[in-house]
């Protein structure tokens, strides 16, 4: 062999090793025995300070529009969102309110007949009666959205412009199911002195799933143009897995996203070595294992603008569409 060819030769066994020894995602890097291990580590520490990152500033988020509501069986009402106040002070700030709202603001300027109240032990609103019928619930989504079975407390659904939104009547036995998960999470989170805490928290990413059991989620008001001081909604669940060291992640504002023309949220955009790409990215559900996937908890509301009161799990999970 002469000297070219062997040059050659050791060029590409040199390159093999180069792109054959690389680690997975869930292996950890060796570091070589001549570098100064304190050196490498001091930079792996300055780079997980900057590993969490938010893009992106949040806009004006107030709705302006004038919306519309279908009341079955009464038919379309119209309303002013600037008019609506909301009955959950405590969860939302001025200028912002749930769908729930909505009917209240009918019933109070005479244009239904509704009677409610306030169940503890549920931390929801109930309806009564409507137009003298019982058993109502909701129909509602988004701008480029579709109708979706959900089970989150409509009450804590935040409004939003041009979002669809329909009141149905459903069966006594359908609303005992969803209401017997509320009463577990308020039981749950009575048990824990009021800090909520997830018996799992699931994230499936590309290159595998990671479990974590028993997970305190503190609010980091994210989203304070919403919600007042100390609101937990989903997110929070990533930001404190980020917080405890667990993962890191990138959150991304969005004013719209596709033919959703009002988005106006943060979207978790990255989860370690995980990043939204094209039509790929991380989705969410939270709640009680009851109303797994699409039989509930899997809904179109964003999660930073998703309250949780204390839900059994809490799953974000990659997806291509």
């Amino acid at each position: 062999m002469n000297t070219s060819s062997f040059i050659l030769l050791l060029l590409f066994f040199l390159f093999s090793l180069t792109i054959s020894g690389g680690c997975s995602e869930a292996e950890p890097t060796e570091v070589g025995p001549n570098l100064d291990l304190e050196e490498e580590l001091d930079k792996e520490e300055a780079r997980a300070e900057d590993e969490n990152r938010v893009f992106g500033e949040i806009s004006d988020t107030e709705a302006v529009l004038t919306g519309e509501i279908e009341i079955e069986g009464l038919g379309i009402f119209t309303f002013n969102p600037q008019e609506v106040n909301t009955v959950r002070d405590d969860v939302f700030k001025e200028g912002y309110f749930s769908i729930f709202d909505v009917l209240v603001h009918l019933e109070q300027k005479g244009e239904i007949e509704m009677s409610y109240y306030f169940a503890e032990d549920m931390n929801t609103y109930v309806i009564d009666s409507l137009d003298d019928r019982n058993n109502w619930w909701y129909d509602a989504y988004y701008d480029g959205g579709w109708r979706e079975r959900s089970v989150f407390r409509f009450d804590l659904y935040p409004y939003k412009d041009e979002m669809t939104l329909r009141i149905v009547q459903t069966t006594e036995q359908y609303l005992e199911s969803v209401y017997e998960t509320y009463r577990d999470e308020v039981t749950r989170l009575n048990e824990n002195d009021g800090v909520i805490v997830a018996p799992e928290v699931i994230i499936e990413g590309k290159g595998g799933t990671m479990v974590f059991e028993n997970v305190e989620i503190r609010a980091h008001n994210l989203r304070d143009d919403i919600f007042q001081p100390g609101v937990v909604t989903a997110i929070d669940t990533i930001l404190s897995l980020a917080e405890a060291g667990y993962i890191s992640y990138d959150l991304q504002w969005h004013e719209s996203i596709g033919t959703a023309g009002v988005v106006k949220s943060y979207w978790v955009d990255r989860i370690n070595d995980d990043v939204s790409e094209g039509r790929c990215g991380f989705v969410y559900e939270a709640g009680d294992e009851k109303f797994y996937f699409f039989q509930g908890n899997h809904n179109h509301i964003p999660s930073d603008a998703r309250v949780i009161t204390s839900p059994e799990y809490v799953k974000y999970f990659w997806i291509c569409i």
